[in-house]
């Protein structure tokens, strides 16, 4: 099941790179690109670099570390790669953006018998 959460302020993100945002108990990278609001893994599954400290460009996020890149709206790495991020859905409702989160079977269980 799919967990929707707000990201306050996203529109002033927009200057600030690509940022750590923690939503739904997890911690995700969110950036700008082309007036687009992404949000992806933290970590590069290649070494565990910090994405945070990576840069966009061509639709891309590339890692500090060894320059992996990743696509934005698919998190599929260039083909020698062989790896990939996680992309999390972003959506825009009334000027305020959100991000989906997957629950899992345990939140699921424990958030129905609470209803």
């Amino acid at each position: 099941m799919l967990q929707w959460y707000k990201i306050d302020d996203a529109q002033f993100l927009k200057d600030k790179g690509i940022i750590e945002h923690k939503v739904g108990g997890k911690t995700i990278c969110l950036t700008w690109f082309e007036d687009q609001l992404y949000a992806f893994s933290r970590k590069c599954p290649h070494a565990g670099a910090p994405l945070k400290n990576g840069w966009c460009e061509r639709g891309k996020v590339i890692c500090p570390f060894h320059r992996h890149e990743f696509d934005l709206v698919t998190g599929k790495g260039n083909p020698a790669q062989h790896d990939f991020i996680h992309i999390y859905p972003v959506k825009e409702e009334d000027s305020a953006y959100f991000v989906g989160i997957e629950t899992g079977f345990w939140q699921n269980f424990l958030g129905s018998k609470s209803n």
